[in-house]
C-alpha cells in the first residue's frame, strides 16, 4: 500500500502545487492535533485552516476534508466517538479522495469519509508543507496501515 499511497500523492501534486506557508502549516497542524488526540486544538485548527484555502475544485475538496474531520474532532471532544457525519464528499469532489468504493463495499460510510479525509489532508500537507515534513513522516506508517484495510474492497492483492 506503500506505492499507493505514493501514487496518490504524486496525483494530489498536481492539484495542490503548493498554498502560504502559512496555509500549508495550519493544514499540518489540524491533521496532528486530530491524530494526537488535541480534539479541541484540532477543532480550532480545521476552522483556521478552512478560512486560509482559497476557493476552486480541489480546494473544495480539501475544505470538505477539514469540515469532516473538525466534526469528528468535535464530536470526540464531547466525548461521543462515532465517524457517522452529515458531511459527505460531492461526487465532484470524490476524484480527490484515495478510497473510492462501490456502496455494496463500503461497510461503514462514516469511517472511510473520516479515513478519506484524514489522508486527503496529511497528503496536501506532506505536499505543501516542507517545514512540518518530519511531524507528519512519523505518521506515514498509520497512513499506510489506514490504506491496507481497505486494500481487499480495492481489490488490491
Amino acid at each position: 500500500m506503500e506505492r499507493f499511497l505514493e501514487a496518490y500523492t504524486e496525483r494530489m501534486r498536481k492539484d495542490f502545487p503548493g498554498f502560504s506557508e502559512k496555509t500549508a502549516h495550519e493544514i499540518a497542524s489540524a491533521f496532528l492535533a486530530f491524530k494526537f488526540g488535541l480534539y479541541a486544538n484540532a477543532v480550532r485548527e480545521c476552522t483556521h485552516a478552512i478560512s486560509l484555502v482559497p476557493s476552486g475544485e480541489a480546494n473544495a475538496a480539501l475544505k470538505k476534508a477539514l469540515e469532516i474531520i473538525r466534526a469528528n474532532a468535535h464530536e470526540r471532544d464531547n466525548s461521543q466517538v462515532t465517524a457517522d457525519s452529515d458531511l459527505f464528499f460531492s461526487d465532484t469532489e470524490q476524484k480527490y479522495v484515495a478510497i473510492s468504493l462501490p456502496p455494496e463495499k463500503n461497510e461503514v460510510p462514516g469511517t472511510l469519509n473520516l479515513d478519506n479525509a484524514l489522508i486527503l489532508t496529511y497528503v496536501v500537507a506532506f505536499i505543501t508543507s516542507p517545514d512540518d515534513e518530519e511531524a507528519l513522516g512519523e505518521h506515514y506508517r498509520l497512513i499506510v496501515r489506514m490504506l491496507e484495510d481497505y486494500k481487499k474492497a480495492l481489490g488490491i492483492e
